[in-house]
């Protein structure tokens, strides 16, 4: 007896989202079920569909003469009854009416099919929302228990824990709630789907939802920090010349960082450029506030200071030190911040002082003594010179190359790059009658450093005991640690020689 299951199945499909094939599946796997109480086994069980979505189920037997296990055997006159041609040995089906079922095999074939049906529908809900993490979804709030949130999305629910949650947002019931799905588990009461509205990557999908140009990678965000609630940081850049790429993402007269902060209930939004140069990448990342210059104090640890205005540093660091917090998560460096008169007390490396000198337009000079204090000296070259009494730079350019050859620790090409650091870094002045030395031309040269102003009118080099000197060109009174002249502002640099012994 076939049983028509037509309206059952297109009314599975409809409410439960499954296909066909599965519900045809379940369908199935029910009357075996059923069967398999009802006879004891199903290996001689057949359920067969017709066009119609019509389902019969047949119990195939083996034609005997003299049956032994009626389930699986019929008589030879028996099986001629039902098909004339039918022989000893051959294999007839036979239908089985599914009223013929007791009670029990029937529960167990319902048990059966709810049972398949939550696995189906798990399974296919799992695949729907596993393609989804990392996507927006829009929910409607149920309850709350334990500081989580139960949002209904329809065909199931998901959670948002109270650790995903904005400590700036509230919620009522029917409240509704855009989300970031992060995370999509089978558990043993169902499928969970955890929801965010703190992660970074929830922030960018609103973006990309706010503004085509991300959406379509003519802008790209190169990455985001945030402090939920508080405040976001992200930087951006743009594929194309032609697009300003902050200026996209605010959007005209702020339509689109509005409906941004809005999602956000309120939560600060700094857009910046991306540089390349981190300098410059500093200098973005600590906005809103101005920052004077960066430098570098440590390329290899990251380390960073950043020199602003008295009235910059409040805002630079931010309330509660949130600002330049962000601004080192952006760009991943530490980034110390100083004003002026603090960046004046620091005892900072010399490279970094002459950076800041051309920045507030000074012309100081730097003096380096010792080998080790050269800019980018190879230290264990200075550790080996040391060693053999050589500390001073003055000492260096002094050895002739028999005397430097003596150095079995050291190449001839770590000779030709410290003699390099010297001639960029010291002012070299030759001396007559000098003794030879390392340099190619033979001549000792006394030594100075920074600016090499021209003073031709110099007067000769007076003993040490003299403290004071005349400017060559106004006259005016000068000591040896001025680097310009206080009255006509000509560059100054003093010049050491020993006095050659009189004939």
């Amino acid at each position: 007896m076939a049983i028509d299951l037509s309206e059952a199945i297109h009314q599975l499909m409809q409410d439960r989202g499954m296909s066909e094939e599965l519900i045809l599946r379940t369908i199935e796997n029910t009357l075996l079920a059923a069967y398999k109480r009802r006879y004891g086994n199903v290996e001689n069980a057949v359920v067969r569909f017709n066009d119609n979505q019509e389902v019969s189920i047949y119990a195939k037997k083996k034609i005997v003469d003299g049956v032994y296990d009626p389930v699986s055997e019929i008589d030879l006159e028996e099986a001629r009854e039902l098909n004339p041609d039918a022989e000893e040995g051959d294999e007839i089906l036979i239908e089985v009416d599914p009223k013929g079922f007791d009670r029990i095999s029937v529960q167990s074939a319902k048990q059966t099919a709810k049972q398949s049906i939550r696995e189906i529908q798990k399974d296919s809900l799992y695949s729907e929302f596993r393609n989804k993490v990392g996507e927006i979804i829009i929910g409607y709030y149920q309850r709350e228990r334990n500081r989580t949130i139960y949002v209904n999305l329809g065909k199931m629910e998901g959670i948002l824990p109270n650790k995903y949650q904005s400590p700036r947002e509230t919620y009522h019931v029917n409240d509704r709630i855009k989300a970031l799905i992060i995370e999509v588990n089978k558990t043993p009461t169902g499928l969970q789907v955890v929801l965010s509205r703190t992660h970074t990557e929830f922030v960018r999908a609103i973006f990309e939802i706010e503004v085509p140009e991300i959406y379509d990678k003519t802008v790209e965000i190169h990455k985001i920090v945030r402090e939920p609630g508080y405040r976001t940081k992200l930087a951006v850049y743009s594929n194309r010349e032609d697009v300003d790429p902050v200026g996209a993402c605010v959007g005209l007269k702020g339509v689109r960082i509005q409906a941004v902060i809005k999602e956000l209930e309120g939560e600060k939004i700094d857009i910046l450029k991306y540089d390349p140069d981190p300098k410059r990448f500093i200098k973005n990342a600590l906005s809103p506030a101005e920052v004077r210059d960066v430098i570098i104090l440590d390329d290899g640890k990251h380390q960073a200071l950043a020199v602003v205005n008295d009235s910059q540093l409040s805002l630079a660091i931010g309330k509660q030190g949130l600002n330049v917090k962000l601004a080192n998560r952006l760009v991943d460096w530490n980034i110390d911040v100083k004003t002026d008169a603090q960046f004046a007390e620091m005892d900072i490396a010399a490279e970094s002082r002459r950076a800041v000198s051309e920045l507030f337009g000074e012309t100081y000079g730097e003096e380096f003594s010792r080998i080790s204090e050269l800019p980018g000296v190879d230290k264990a070259v200075a550790g080996i010179l040391l060693e053999n009494g050589v500390d001073f730079i003055e000492d260096f350019i002094s050895l002739s190359k028999e005397e430097l050859s003596k150095f079995e620790a050291l190449t001839a090409e770590q000779l030709d790059q410290m003699q390099k650091l010297i001639e960029e870094y010291v002012e070299i002045v030759e001396e007559e009658d000098a003794p030879p030395s390392y340099f190619p031309e033979g001549q000792a040269p006394s030594i100075s450093s920074g600016n090499k102003a021209e003073a031709p009118n110099a007067p000769p080099v007076v003993s040490e005991e003299v403290e004071e000197y005349e400017c060559p060109e106004c006259g005016a009174k000068i000591t040896i640690d001025m680097t310009s002249c206080p009255k006509c502002g000509i560059g100054l640099t003093f010049e050491y020689e020993d006095d050659e012994e009189e004939e």
